[in-house]
């Protein structure tokens, strides 16, 4: 069921992770960003938008995460855009070999996997390095870009009602994930992308993480600032004093806190490469 958070501005929660798919509209349609998991959310999705009479004008990926790149046959033949990095790597996932959707299917829970319409999974289109702002014939969304997370994950400001669409960031049951890649810097990365988040904060009234509730633009900051903190926490390799982890994280997400060792461990590990002669 949709449900406007602002102005022009309606979410569709699935009951996986408490993703936000977010719905802006347009003068001629909707933007569609993040649109949904599971293929039953997907249908009510569009059952909404039918029942309202508008179209999808285009969509939206932050970031180049599976459960990010999805779209269904129901939302129409909408251009599907993401940063030109992002598109990058969702090209990569699809010609990587024969086998390429059984090596994504390793991250995807078995229902899901069952029900994703494969033909369409990660059809994005870049859009030009440095480009500002979503083409789209409704409210501007400035795209600001970072590396936090995920290559080529974006923060969506829509500017004139003051939303922000912070992809996996800022999320008040998720703790940071960052990106270990070995051509990435994953604690400096995080920190930068909050800071460019930062950066536009007090433009903010409603903030809409990728997963978790709603906040209002009391959250914004604070929501940075427990993010910096774990992240700081794990840089230093001391325990973090975060509500998201350990015993008191929110029913059913107790799994975050071995998402947290993971990372202490990859972190370990990086540095000990790093400090390896060569």
């Amino acid at each position: 069921m949709l449900r406007q958070v602002a102005e022009g501005v309606l979410i569709h929660q699935s009951e996986f992770c408490e993703s936000n798919a977010v719905v802006v509209q347009g003068q001629a349609g909707v933007l569609l960003i993040d649109p949904g998991i599971y293929g039953s959310e997907m249908a009510c999705l569009a059952n909404d938008l039918s029942d309202a009479d508008p179209t999808v004008a285009a969509g939206f990926s932050t970031h180049p995460h599976w459960d990010h790149v999805l779209w269904d046959t129901r939302f129409g033949p909408a251009p599907r855009y993401g940063t030109a990095r992002c598109a990058a790597a969702t090209t990569r996932d699809r010609l990587s070999g024969p086998r390429w959707k059984d090596s994504i299917a390793e991250w995807v829970p078995p229902d899901i996997a069952e029900q994703m319409p494969w033909d369409l999974y990660g059809l994005i289109t870049g859009l030009p390095a440095g480009t500002a702002r979503i083409p789209w014939d409704g409210p501007q969304v400035r795209i600001i870009e970072h590396q936090g997370h995920a290559e080529g994950h974006a923060a969506l400001l829509i500017e004139e009602h003051g939303v922000l669409v912070a992809g996996d960031m800022l999320s008040d049951v998720l703790i940071p994930m960052l990106d270990f890649d070995d051509d990435t810097a994953p604690i400096e990365d995080y920190l930068a992308g909050l800071r460019l988040i930062e950066g536009i904060a007090g433009d903010v009234d409603v903030l809409v993480p990728g997963h978790g509730s709603i906040g209002g633009a009391d959250q914004v900051r604070a929501r940075i600032e427990q993010d910096r903190a774990y992240v700081h926490a794990l840089r230093d390799g001391d325990v973090p004093a975060d509500l998201r982890v350990g015993p008191s994280a929110k029913d059913g997400w107790d799994w975050v806190a071995s998402v947290h060792e993971r990372q202490l461990h990859q972190l370990a590990r990086r540095r000990e490469h790093e400090g390896s002669p060569g």
